[in-house]
């Protein structure tokens, strides 16, 4: 989910690290200590799913690395977003199962 979600964040912009942690808030991912983000940034330049630059243009403190997706991270986003749209569909399923079950109160356990 985390890797999901930063790809999705970088999907819609270019980001610092900081940046990227701060808006984790927004898929309830607001509690991951900053470490943990920059080691899943790290592996994910490794793959090939995101690619980083250095912000020289800073006005205060040292240059920041810039956080942009890659073709090939965009492609693992489109493919996790499809899986968890299915899984979404069969969740829904179950859901919608149990819940008809519990109205026709037929079984032991109601």
């Amino acid at each position: 989910m985390r890797e999901s979600a930063l790809l999705l964040l970088l999907h819609r912009e270019p980001a610092h690290g900081y940046t990227l942690l701060e808006h984790l808030e927004e898929f309830g991912l607001g509690e991951i200590a900053p470490s943990v983000i920059y080691r899943a940034l790290r592996d994910m330049e490794a793959r090939g799913w995101v690619a980083s630059t250095w912000d020289e243009e800073q006005t205060q403190g040292p240059p920041r690395r810039v956080y942009r997706i890659t073709a090939l991270g965009d492609e693992v986003l489109a493919a996790w977003v499809q899986e968890l749209d299915e899984t979404q569909k069969m969740l829904d399923r179950l859901v919608g199962a149990y819940r008809l079950h519990m109205e026709e109160g037929k079984g032991e356990h109601h």
